[in-house]
Protein backbone atom coordinates (compact mmCIF):
# COMPACT_ATOMS: atom_id res chain seq x y z
CA UNK A 1 0.00 0.00 0.00
CA UNK A 2 3.01 2.28 0.82
CA UNK A 3 5.02 1.39 -2.55
CA UNK A 4 1.04 2.38 -4.12
CA UNK A 5 1.17 5.41 -2.48
CA UNK A 6 4.64 6.66 -3.10
CA UNK A 7 4.00 5.38 -6.81
CA UNK A 8 1.41 7.66 -7.19
CA UNK A 9 3.19 10.17 -5.21
CA UNK A 10 5.79 10.66 -7.83
CA UNK A 11 3.40 10.10 -10.90
CA UNK A 12 1.97 13.54 -9.47
CA UNK A 13 5.07 15.21 -9.14
CA UNK A 14 5.97 14.46 -12.69
CA UNK A 15 2.82 15.15 -14.00
CA UNK A 16 3.24 18.75 -12.07
CA UNK A 17 6.61 19.51 -13.87
CA UNK A 18 5.50 18.31 -17.17
CA UNK A 19 2.65 20.92 -16.87
CA UNK A 20 4.79 23.77 -15.63
CA UNK A 21 7.42 22.89 -18.38
CA UNK A 22 4.71 22.85 -20.94
CA UNK A 23 3.19 26.35 -19.55
CA UNK A 24 6.94 28.01 -19.84
CA UNK A 25 7.48 26.81 -23.30
CA UNK A 26 3.89 28.18 -24.26
CA UNK A 27 4.75 31.70 -22.82
CA UNK A 28 6.09 34.03 -25.42
CA UNK A 29 4.83 35.41 -28.88
CA UNK A 30 1.31 33.60 -30.28
CA UNK A 31 2.07 32.28 -33.84
CA UNK A 32 1.20 35.07 -36.44
CA UNK A 33 -2.10 34.61 -37.39
CA UNK A 34 -3.89 37.90 -35.94
CA UNK A 35 -5.56 40.76 -37.76
CA UNK A 36 -4.90 43.92 -35.87
CA UNK A 37 -6.64 46.58 -38.55
CA UNK A 38 -2.95 47.57 -39.64
CA UNK A 39 -2.28 47.44 -43.61
CA UNK A 40 0.58 49.81 -44.82
CA UNK A 41 0.97 49.91 -48.36
CA UNK A 42 4.72 50.54 -48.12
CA UNK A 43 7.46 49.89 -45.96
CA UNK A 44 7.17 52.57 -43.29
CA UNK A 45 9.61 55.27 -42.19
CA UNK A 46 11.19 53.94 -39.35
CA UNK A 47 13.50 56.38 -37.09
CA UNK A 48 15.35 55.69 -34.31
CA UNK A 49 14.61 56.88 -30.91
CA UNK A 50 17.58 58.47 -28.86
CA UNK A 51 18.79 56.87 -27.07
CA UNK A 52 17.18 53.46 -27.02
CA UNK A 53 17.69 50.46 -29.44
CA UNK A 54 14.32 50.65 -30.73
CA UNK A 55 12.89 52.77 -33.88
CA UNK A 56 9.10 54.23 -34.33
CA UNK A 57 7.12 55.40 -37.31
CA UNK A 58 5.90 58.77 -37.07
CA UNK A 59 4.10 58.53 -40.42
CA UNK A 60 2.13 55.47 -39.17
CA UNK A 61 -1.26 56.50 -37.30
CA UNK A 62 -0.44 53.58 -34.08
CA UNK A 63 1.97 52.76 -31.72
CA UNK A 64 4.40 50.98 -33.88
CA UNK A 65 7.96 50.02 -33.03
CA UNK A 66 10.79 48.47 -34.34
CA UNK A 67 13.05 46.47 -32.10
CA UNK A 68 15.45 43.33 -31.79
CA UNK A 69 14.88 42.30 -35.53
CA UNK A 70 10.88 42.33 -34.82
CA UNK A 71 7.43 44.72 -35.51
CA UNK A 72 6.15 45.86 -32.32
CA UNK A 73 2.69 47.50 -31.80
CA UNK A 74 0.63 48.24 -28.85
CA UNK A 75 -2.90 48.42 -29.08
CA UNK A 76 -6.03 47.66 -27.41
CA UNK A 77 -3.85 46.92 -24.29
CA UNK A 78 -1.94 44.53 -25.86
CA UNK A 79 1.22 43.93 -27.38
CA UNK A 80 1.50 42.06 -31.15
CA UNK A 81 4.61 41.15 -32.61
CA UNK A 82 5.16 40.37 -36.13
CA UNK A 83 8.75 39.51 -37.96
CA UNK A 84 7.49 41.50 -41.34
CA UNK A 85 6.02 45.23 -41.07
CA UNK A 86 2.07 44.53 -42.08
CA UNK A 87 1.87 41.65 -40.44
CA UNK A 88 0.35 38.94 -39.72
CA UNK A 89 0.88 39.72 -36.19
CA UNK A 90 1.43 37.20 -32.92
CA UNK A 91 0.21 38.68 -29.77
CA UNK A 92 2.82 38.76 -27.02
CA UNK A 93 2.42 37.89 -22.95
CA UNK A 94 2.46 41.20 -20.69
CA UNK A 95 4.73 38.87 -19.16
CA UNK A 96 7.36 38.86 -21.96
CA UNK A 97 7.32 41.49 -23.38
CA UNK A 98 11.22 42.97 -24.42
CA UNK A 99 12.47 45.30 -21.35
CA UNK A 100 13.23 47.53 -24.24
CA UNK A 101 10.06 47.86 -25.17
CA UNK A 102 8.40 48.24 -21.88
CA UNK A 103 11.14 51.59 -21.67
CA UNK A 104 9.75 53.21 -24.47
CA UNK A 105 8.77 56.62 -23.29
CA UNK A 106 5.50 58.00 -23.74
CA UNK A 107 6.35 60.49 -26.33
CA UNK A 108 7.08 58.11 -28.82
CA UNK A 109 3.33 56.42 -28.79
CA UNK A 110 1.32 57.92 -31.69
CA UNK A 111 -2.00 56.64 -30.61
CA UNK A 112 -1.44 56.71 -26.90
CA UNK A 113 -4.91 55.46 -25.00
CA UNK A 114 -6.80 57.36 -22.59
CA UNK A 115 -4.51 55.96 -19.73
CA UNK A 116 -1.09 57.39 -20.45
CA UNK A 117 -2.64 61.16 -20.28
CA UNK A 118 -0.94 62.75 -17.10
CA UNK A 119 2.20 60.56 -17.47
CA UNK A 120 5.43 62.19 -18.28
CA UNK A 121 6.19 62.07 -22.05
CA UNK A 122 9.92 61.45 -21.58
CA UNK A 123 9.32 58.57 -19.32
CA UNK A 124 8.05 55.09 -19.94
CA UNK A 125 4.47 54.08 -19.33
CA UNK A 126 3.68 53.00 -15.71
CA UNK A 127 2.96 49.41 -16.96
CA UNK A 128 3.49 48.46 -12.81
CA UNK A 129 0.56 50.58 -12.43
CA UNK A 130 -1.86 49.65 -15.34
CA UNK A 131 -0.88 45.90 -15.27
CA UNK A 132 -1.26 45.13 -11.53
CA UNK A 133 1.18 44.23 -8.22
CA UNK A 134 1.72 41.03 -9.75
CA UNK A 135 2.95 41.98 -12.84
CA UNK A 136 5.22 44.43 -10.94
CA UNK A 137 6.80 41.75 -8.86
CA UNK A 138 7.31 39.46 -11.61
CA UNK A 139 9.06 42.34 -13.84
CA UNK A 140 10.71 44.04 -10.92
CA UNK A 141 13.53 46.17 -12.09
CA UNK A 142 12.48 46.22 -15.14
CA UNK A 143 13.43 50.55 -15.99
CA UNK A 144 16.13 50.71 -14.45
CA UNK A 145 19.39 50.01 -16.53
CA UNK A 146 22.61 51.99 -17.78
CA UNK A 147 21.27 54.85 -20.42
CA UNK A 148 25.18 54.70 -20.96
CA UNK A 149 25.16 51.17 -22.13
CA UNK A 150 22.29 50.28 -24.44
CA UNK A 151 22.61 48.07 -26.97
CA UNK A 152 23.19 48.71 -30.44
CA UNK A 153 19.88 48.98 -32.69
CA UNK A 154 19.17 46.14 -34.82
CA UNK A 155 19.48 45.94 -38.87
CA UNK A 156 16.25 47.46 -40.43
CA UNK A 157 15.39 44.79 -42.86
CA UNK A 158 15.23 46.41 -45.88
CA UNK A 159 14.64 44.18 -48.13
CA UNK A 160 10.99 44.05 -47.59
CA UNK A 161 10.28 47.41 -49.33
CA UNK A 162 10.11 45.59 -52.13
CA UNK A 163 7.01 43.07 -51.00
CA UNK A 164 4.21 45.13 -50.97
CA UNK A 165 0.90 45.33 -52.50
CA UNK A 166 -0.23 42.65 -53.95
CA UNK A 167 3.35 41.03 -53.78
CA UNK A 168 3.27 41.13 -50.21
CA UNK A 169 4.00 37.29 -49.62
CA UNK A 170 2.04 35.17 -47.98
CA UNK A 171 2.64 33.96 -44.09
CA UNK A 172 5.01 30.44 -45.84
CA UNK A 173 6.54 32.44 -47.80
CA UNK A 174 7.64 35.27 -45.10
CA UNK A 175 9.20 33.06 -43.13
CA UNK A 176 11.99 31.50 -45.68
CA UNK A 177 11.95 34.84 -47.37
CA UNK A 178 13.32 36.62 -43.63
CA UNK A 179 15.69 33.37 -43.06
CA UNK A 180 17.47 33.59 -46.34
CA UNK A 181 17.50 37.72 -46.20
CA UNK A 182 17.94 38.91 -42.78
CA UNK A 183 20.78 37.50 -41.06
CA UNK A 184 20.48 38.98 -38.03
CA UNK A 185 19.98 36.78 -34.88
CA UNK A 186 18.11 38.80 -31.95
CA UNK A 187 19.27 39.07 -27.96
CA UNK A 188 16.13 39.02 -26.34
CA UNK A 189 14.63 35.45 -25.31
CA UNK A 190 11.36 35.99 -26.35
CA UNK A 191 12.38 37.13 -29.95
CA UNK A 192 14.22 33.86 -30.12
CA UNK A 193 11.61 31.98 -28.78
CA UNK A 194 9.60 33.30 -31.63
CA UNK A 195 12.15 32.70 -34.29
CA UNK A 196 12.69 29.43 -33.29
CA UNK A 197 8.77 28.68 -33.46
CA UNK A 198 9.18 29.86 -37.16
CA UNK A 199 12.35 28.07 -37.90
CA UNK A 200 13.89 31.53 -38.42
CA UNK A 201 16.37 30.89 -35.62
CA UNK A 202 20.02 30.33 -36.88
CA UNK A 203 22.13 28.82 -34.00
CA UNK A 204 26.15 29.28 -34.72
CA UNK A 205 26.95 26.15 -36.21
CA UNK A 206 28.74 23.63 -34.04
CA UNK A 207 31.91 23.23 -36.03
CA UNK A 208 31.93 27.55 -36.47
CA UNK A 209 35.41 27.21 -33.56
CA UNK A 210 36.92 24.39 -35.13
CA UNK A 211 36.69 26.34 -38.79
CA UNK A 212 37.95 29.55 -36.69
CA UNK A 213 40.67 27.75 -34.99
CA UNK A 214 41.88 25.94 -38.48
CA UNK A 215 41.79 29.48 -40.00
CA UNK A 216 43.65 31.36 -37.53
CA UNK A 217 46.37 28.18 -37.69
CA UNK A 218 46.95 28.57 -41.24
CA UNK A 219 47.09 32.73 -41.11
CA UNK A 220 50.15 31.67 -38.73
CA UNK A 221 51.61 29.41 -40.71
CA UNK A 222 51.42 31.35 -43.39
CA UNK A 223 53.12 34.34 -41.48
CA UNK A 224 55.70 32.09 -40.39
CA UNK A 225 56.55 31.21 -44.05
CA UNK A 226 56.51 34.72 -44.72
CA UNK A 227 58.97 35.72 -41.78
CA UNK A 228 61.24 33.05 -43.15
CA UNK A 229 61.16 34.11 -46.89
CA UNK A 230 61.95 37.76 -45.85
CA UNK A 231 64.97 36.18 -43.62
CA UNK A 232 66.33 34.05 -46.49
CA UNK A 233 66.41 37.30 -49.11
CA UNK A 234 67.52 39.26 -46.70
CA UNK A 235 70.56 36.92 -45.61
CA UNK A 236 72.34 36.99 -48.70
CA UNK A 237 72.19 40.45 -48.99
CA UNK A 238 73.61 40.67 -45.46
CA UNK A 239 76.47 38.83 -46.51
CA UNK A 240 77.45 40.59 -49.73
CA UNK A 241 77.18 43.76 -48.13
CA UNK A 242 79.56 42.25 -45.19
CA UNK A 243 81.75 40.71 -48.09
CA UNK A 244 82.12 44.71 -49.79
CA UNK A 245 83.26 46.21 -46.77
CA UNK A 246 85.84 43.29 -45.82
CA UNK A 247 87.07 44.05 -49.47
CA UNK A 248 86.48 48.01 -49.39
CA UNK A 249 88.76 47.74 -46.14
CA UNK A 250 91.61 45.08 -48.10
CA UNK A 251 91.63 47.41 -51.01
CA UNK A 252 92.44 50.20 -48.26
CA UNK A 253 95.11 49.10 -46.26
CA UNK A 254 97.84 48.52 -48.89
CA UNK A 255 97.34 52.27 -50.02
CA UNK A 256 97.41 53.10 -47.03
CA UNK A 257 101.28 51.05 -46.61
CA UNK A 258 102.27 52.40 -49.80
CA UNK A 259 101.50 56.28 -48.98
CA UNK A 260 103.65 55.60 -45.64
CA UNK A 261 106.59 53.93 -47.58
CA UNK A 262 106.64 56.48 -50.46
CA UNK A 263 106.75 59.62 -47.65
CA UNK A 264 109.35 58.00 -45.77
CA UNK A 265 111.19 57.70 -49.20
CA UNK A 266 110.38 61.95 -49.80
CA UNK A 267 111.83 62.45 -46.26
CA UNK A 268 115.69 60.49 -47.19
CA UNK A 269 115.57 62.19 -50.41
CA UNK A 270 115.10 65.08 -48.56
CA UNK A 271 118.17 64.60 -46.29
CA UNK A 272 120.75 63.54 -49.33
CA UNK A 273 119.38 66.63 -50.96
CA UNK A 274 120.57 68.65 -48.08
Amino acid sequence: MQKLRYALTVLLMLLCLATTAAAQVSIGIGLPNVSIGINLPLFPQLVPVPGYPVYYAPQVNANYFFYDGMYWVYQDDNWYASSWYNGPWGYVEPEVVPLFILRIPVRYYRQPPVYFRGWQSNAPPRWGEHWGHDWEQRRSGWNQWNRRSAPNRAPLPVYQRQYSGDRYPRVEQQHSLHSQQYRYQPRAKTVQQHYKQQGEYRAPAPHDDQRQHHDQMQHHDQRQQNELKQQREQAPRSHDQKQRSQDRGASQEPNRGQGQGQNKDDDRGRGRDK
